[in-house]
């Protein structure tokens, strides 16, 4: 089979919802069978990485949640995070115009690149999205196996625990802000903004919610 052809009833393997939707990978373009994959985040849009993937990778892929793509060097399917952990969860999965490259739009849990860092075309987290990646981390920490994570305990002491702790750290700020010590000002802002995303965690939500809120406000 030359070409790959995604129909609705399969992109509802990845729970998404595309009425009458088909998208046709003309893999036969390729001599080695081996089509692009772009992979974008699918809250900041940024392109986290490129692959490669044969049919049975993006097979796999939709098969089972988590992107997959053939490795060249080592010349079988690999799975993202498949030694890390640091898989890359399928949101949606897109054709261009020509048929020919992919573009799959996922939740990365934890850094994409090998470096540590959040893309490949990076070397350290940019500013402007960090605290989304820090929400991931949080989600991490959360399923954690190890008992000495903050974060975990946090979680393990319930939700009463984390709303006290949001309400303890905003007293802080606000006794800060009475005072002329910026650099303690600013540490507690960031304690506060942290015990937050906690929370957010802990109620189902995430800053992408709240985003949404403020821009609906705005636009009134």
């Amino acid at each position: 089979m030359s070409s790959y052809l995604l129909t609705s009833w399969v992109i509802c393997l990845l729970n998404i919802d595309y009425s009458q939707f088909t998208m046709k990978i003309e893999f036969k373009k390729y001599s080695d069978g081996l089509a692009p994959a772009i992979v974008q985040d699918f809250k900041t849009h940024k392109v986290l990485m490129l692959g490669f993937m044969n049919e049975e990778a993006l097979q796999k892929t939709m098969a089972e949640g988590r992107v997959t793509f053939y490795s060249r060097s080592k010349k079988r399917l690999w799975t993202k995070g498949e030694e890390s952990g640091n898989h890359l969860l399928v949101k949606e999965i897109l054709s261009d115009c020509d048929n020919d490259t992919v573009l799959i739009k996922a939740q990365p849990l934890g850094p994409t690149c090998h470096t540590g860092a959040d893309t490949c075309w990076s070397e350290r987290n940019h500013h402007d999205d960090f605290l989304y990646y820090l929400e991931d981390i949080i989600e991490l920490r959360k399923k954690s196996t190890d008992e000495k994570s903050y974060v975990k305990q946090l979680f393990e002491k319930g939700i009463n625990k984390i709303a006290q702790k949001v309400g303890e750290e905003a007293v802080e700020v606000v006794i800060e802000a009475k005072d002329n010590d910026d650099e303690r000002f600013i540490n507690e802002a960031a304690d506060l903004l942290f015990h937050y995303l906690v929370l957010l965690n802990a109620k189902g939500h995430n800053l992408r919610d709240i985003a949404g809120v403020l821009q609906a406000r705005h636009a009134k």
